[in-house]
C-alpha cells in the first residue's frame, strides 16, 4: 500500500518533484484575489492576504449567541397584558414580519450568489460564518414569534400583504436576480460591476440602511424596560451586523481597488440612484410602521435619521453624502456607537464576548 506521500509523487517519477519540473506550485499570498482567482480550488487559507477578513472572522465567533439563551417570560407577560397600546404592537409586529423575510433574503444572497463568486478563502471562510448567523436571525424571530403566541402566518407573510414592507423586500430581490442567473459571470466588465451593484445592494443598503430603522424602534422599548427579551436580542442581531456591514465594505473596497475601471462616474451615478431609492423606501416604511407617535418616536424623525445613516454609508465607499442631516436619536450613538462610526467599523472590535459574558 502507498503511503500518502507516495501516492503524492505516483506518476511523477519522484515522491517531491512537481509536474513542472519542480517549480513551486504553491499558492502564494500575492497570487490571490477577491474575486476571479483562478489558483484558489480549495480553501486554501495560508498564507492570508487579506487579513480583515479572518479578523471579521474572529470577531464574529467571539460574538457567538443562541436566542433560546434570552428568558422572555416578562416579554410574554407584557404582551398579554393591556400595558401595550396598538400603536406599540403595530410597531413591534411590523418589525418581525420584516427581519423575518430579509435575513433570509441576506442568507441566501450570501450562499447562492456572493459565496460562489468571492473566490478568495478567508473571505469565504467569513461567509461561512455569515450564513450561519443569518440562520441564527431567522431562528430569532421564530422564536420570539412562538414565545408571544403570535399568529405565524400573519407575520412571516407580511412581505406580501405589507406593502411598505415588500417593496423593500423587492428592491432587493432585483440586485440578485441577474446574480442568481445560472449563467452569470465575473468573468465580463459588466459582471463584474453586476456584482459589485449586488454586494452594495446587500451590505450598505440591506445591512446598513435597512435594518436601522427597526433597531432604533425596538431598542426604544428596550430603553423604556419594555419587552426587554426582544430588546436583548435585538442587540445580539445588532452587534452581528456591525461585524457583516465591516466585512461588507472591506469587500467592496477591497475589489475597486483590484478593479478600479470598474468605479466609473456613471456607476457611481447608478449607485446614488439606488442609494435615494433605498433612502425612500425606509422612510416610506417609518411612516407605516409610525402612523402616530410613540415611545418619543415619530416618523419625521426617520428622515432625518435614514439620511443621516446614508451619508455615513456612502463615505464608507467613497462616494461624496448626500444629505448632511443629523442624528435625530443621539442615545443611539451610547447603543451602536454611530457618532464613532468610523473608527468603530475600520478597526478591529475588542468589544465583542461571547453571549455569555456580554453586558449591556
Amino acid at each position: 500500500m502507498l503511503t500518502f506521500d507516495e501516492m503524492d509523487g505516483a506518476g511523477s517519477g519522484s515522491s517531491s518533484a512537481n509536474d513542472d519540473g519542480g517549480k513551486d506550485k504553491r499558492v502564494k499570498s500575492a497570487d490571490k484575489r477577491l474575486i476571479n482567482c483562478n489558483t484558489v480550488d480549495v480553501n486554501q487559507l495560508m498564507p492570508l492576504k487579506y487579513k480583515w477578513a479572518w479578523e471579521h472572522y474572529i470577531n464574529g465567533c467571539a460574538n457567538n449567541w443562541l436566542p433560546s439563551e434570552v428568558p422572555m417570560g416578562k416579554d410574554i407577560e407584557l404582551w398579554k397584558s393591556d400595558r401595550l397600546s396598538a400603536d406599540e404592537r403595530r410597531v413591534i409586529m411590523r418589525n418581525l414580519g420584516f427581519f423575518s423575510t430579509a435575513e433570509s433574503l441576506v442568507g441566501n444572497n450570501i450562499t447562492l450568489a456572493i459565496f460562489k463568486h468571492v473566490t478568495n478563502p478567508e473571505c469565504r471562510q467569513y461567509l461561512l460564518r455569515q450564513a450561519f448567523e443569518e440562520a441564527v436571525h431567522t431562528h430569532t424571530f421564530h422564536y420570539i414569534v412562538e414565545s408571544l403566541s403570535l399568529d405565524q402566518g400573519e407575520v412571516f407573510n407580511m412581505y406580501n400583504e405589507v406593502n411598505s414592507i415588500h417593496a423593500k423586500d423587492k428592491f432587493e430581490m432585483e440586485l440578485t436576480s441577474a446574480v442568481l442567473d445560472p449563467k452569470f459571470s465575473t468573468d465580463t466588465f459588466e459582471g463584474r460591476q453586476k456584482f459589485l451593484e449586488n454586494l452594495i445592494g446587500y451590505y450598505v443598503i440591506m445591512e446598513g440602511l435597512f435594518f436601522y430603522s427597526g433597531f432604533v424602534m425596538i431598542l426604544s422599548f428596550h430603553r423604556q424596560n419594555k419587552m426587554t427579551g426582544v430588546g436583548e436580542q435585538f442587540q445580539y442581531i445588532l452587534r452581528d451586523e456591525s461585524i457583516h456591514l465591516n466585512f461588507g465594505i472591506d469587500l467592496i473596497n477591497g475589489i475597486k481597488a483590484e478593479n478600479p475601471d470598474l468605479w466609473t462616474p456613471e456607476f457611481q451615478e447608478h449607485i446614488l440612484g439606488k442609494i435615494r431609492q433605498a433612502v425612500e423606501l425606509e422612510y416610506n416604511y417609518a411612516v407605516d410602521c409610525l402612523p402616530r407617535g410613540i415611545l418619543g418616536l415619530s416618523a419625521p424623525m426617520f428622515r432625518d435619521y435614514v439620511q443621516y445613516i446614508a451619508d455615513r454609508r456612502m463615505e464608507r465607499i467613497g462616494l461624496k453624502p448626500q444629505y448632511g442631516s443629523k442624528n435625530p436619536f443621539p442615545w443611539m450613538s451610547e447603543t451602536i456607537d454611530l457618532g464613532k462610526e468610523k473608527n468603530f467599523f475600520e478597526t478591529r472590535v475588542t468589544e465583542y464576548q461571547t453571549a455569555a459574558s456580554l453586558a449591556w
